[in-house]
């Protein structure tokens, strides 16, 4: 962490939940009584496109945007997203990567291929990384579309907040009918990482 602030970038694909995720964990961080930063770029979210969000914390945060190769934390929502953001990241960073493809529209074109071993290639790069099968947990805990949610729970184990108040701001930005889906899938995710 430099100068006392931690720099996380969320990146994935349209539809996947980046930015709800990036906006329960900008007010989880400011509840924990830290100052807090976020952007968000959207891309062609609405065509698979990249989503990204930075969100930066500590004692006085300055900017939102995270400079290339100053990343303490990459949460990957798709694996060649992971690929395409790792040099954004501190050599020394974190990266969550969950284990889920979703085609970009060349791949789909067959225009070309999408890229084989990106675990490998990223775990190359950085030691801490952890693969989350967040899109297979959120299903286990009874909605696919809860992958956002197992990945905080994941990501939160890194911090000294508790899953308390994280599970009070995402269930107080869902709606009451996904509540059981989203405790399952957060319980899931931080049991997926043991520190």
């Amino acid at each position: 962490m430099k100068d006392n602030v931690t720099s996380i970038l969320l990146a994935g694909v349209g539809g996947q939940g980046i930015i709800l995720a990036s906006d329960i964990m900008t007010e989880v961080f400011l509840e924990g009584g830290v100052d807090v930063k976020k952007s968000e770029i959207h891309g062609m979210a609405q065509r698979g496109g990249s989503v990204t969000s930075h969100v930066r914390f500590g004692r006085k945060v300055f900017s939102p945007i995270i400079k290339q190769g100053d990343a303490d934390i990459l949460l990957a929502f798709e694996r060649l997203e992971g690929l395409r953001w790792i040099n954004h990241m501190r050599p020394d960073g974190v990266v969550i990567l969950n284990d889920h493809t979703i085609n970009p529209p060349a791949v789909n074109l067959g225009e070309m291929n999408y890229p084989e071993n990106i675990e490998g290639i990223i775990g190359q790069c950085f030691q801490n990384l952890h693969i989350v099968p967040g899109t297979g947990l959120a299903t286990e805990a009874g909605d696919v579309r809860a992958a956002n949610v197992v990945l905080l729970g994941t990501l939160s184990r890194l911090f000294d907040i508790g899953g308390d108040l994280w599970m009070d701001v995402i269930l107080r930005r869902l709606p009451e009918k996904v509540h059981p889906v989203n405790r399952a899938a957060f319980a899931l995710g931080r049991k997926h990482l043991t520190m």
